[in-house]
């Protein structure tokens, strides 16, 4: 048996980790975002691959959700004494990881064959897998001009109002055959769509054009977590985001961007009175992944709905 999730940053992250130790070692595939992936200090970053190889490989920065813990900060106390760029801000540690990467890109390696040397190093057994080799890069339309996704997401905390999101290159990308081959894999048993930013996180993923078509060809059932706990997103700017997109803030309206690809839909238990009107099937429980504990039990729920499903 398998299970293929889709992530992006921390969110997607914590459940993937849950998915990790609730099934067998090697029975997890994760395809994740490079929407984020830009080039910083002659480095190439990949933030929410980092974040993947960090949780399950029990490096993360706990209170954070994303870097590393017992990191140490010469690096960048050097760089801000010479003038150089400290808005985002890489710990020494981090910096390894990516001056290793970036190396080994810069040798002509894949970015998927990259990451999985890494994760093998970290003792992970999941397959985590870039949705694409293909530069793929977020860029977001705000009313403070055009700016690459970093640039809004971190050096401007996304204090400028959105207006469009698009993700340069997706119609030109490929998934990659590890993720097409996750897809395909017999011992499939459901994929999971994780509770990340639908609209930053997991949109990358869908607008490549080989990885959303395999999810619209899926033999197995397709379940996403809604990312909102009311018409709150636990973390980020999800809420935020929808707004000034036009977009109510809601579990129907989580329902309605993932229409046609997914089989169901896990809210919070918040929103179970508004699950049973929604157009897609919809469970609810407690979403809130808060300890290893709460993660471990939404990935056995997820995962339960899915064989109910099947049945």
């Amino acid at each position: 048996m398998s299970v293929l999730a889709l992530s992006g940053g921390v969110g997607g992250a914590k459940l993937a980790l849950g998915l990790y130790r609730v099934l067998p070692p090697d029975a997890l595939r994760i395809a994740v975002n490079t929407g984020d992936d830009f080039d910083h200090l002659g480095l190439r970053i990949c933030p929410d691959l980092d974040t993947a190889l960090y949780t399950l490989g029990d490096l993360e920065h706990r209170e954070q959700g994303w870097g590393r813990r017992d990191e140490t900060w010469t690096m960048m106390r050097v760089t801000e004494a010479l003038g150089g760029e400290t808005w985002f801000r890489l710990g020494d540690a981090d910096t390894a990881l990516h001056l290793h990467r970036t190396q080994r890109l810069r040798a002509g390696e894949r970015l998927t064959s990259v990451i999985a040397g890494i994760a093998s190093r970290f003792g992970i057994r999941a397959a985590i897998l870039p949705m694409t080799d293909d530069p793929v890069a977020t860029r977001v339309t705000t009313d403070a001009g055009d700016l690459a996704f970093q640039e809004y997401f971190v050096r401007r905390r996304c204090e400028p109002r959105l207006r469009a999101i698009r993700f340069d290159g997706a119609d030109r990308a490929h998934a990659t055959p590890e993720v097409l081959a996750a897809f395909a894999d017999p011992g499939l048993e459901a994929i999971v769509l994780c509770p990340s930013n639908p609209y930053l996180s997991v949109d990358p993923l869908l607008a490549v054009p080989s990885l959303r078509a395999a999810l619209v060809a899926r033999r197995v059932p397709a379940i996403a977590v809604s990312p909102l706990i009311g018409t709150n997103a636990v973390k980020g700017p999800t809420a935020k985001i929808m707004a000034e997109l036009g977009i109510e803030s809601s579990p129907a309206a989580i329902a309605a961007h993932y229409a046609g690809l997914i089989d169901a839909l896990v809210v919070d238990d918040v929103d179970r009175d508004a699950a049973a009107t929604l157009p897609v099937t919809t469970f609810a429980t407690a979403t809130l992944m808060k300890t290893l504990a709460d993660r471990t039990r939404l990935a056995s729920f997820v995962l339960e709905r899915a064989r109910e499903l099947r049945r």
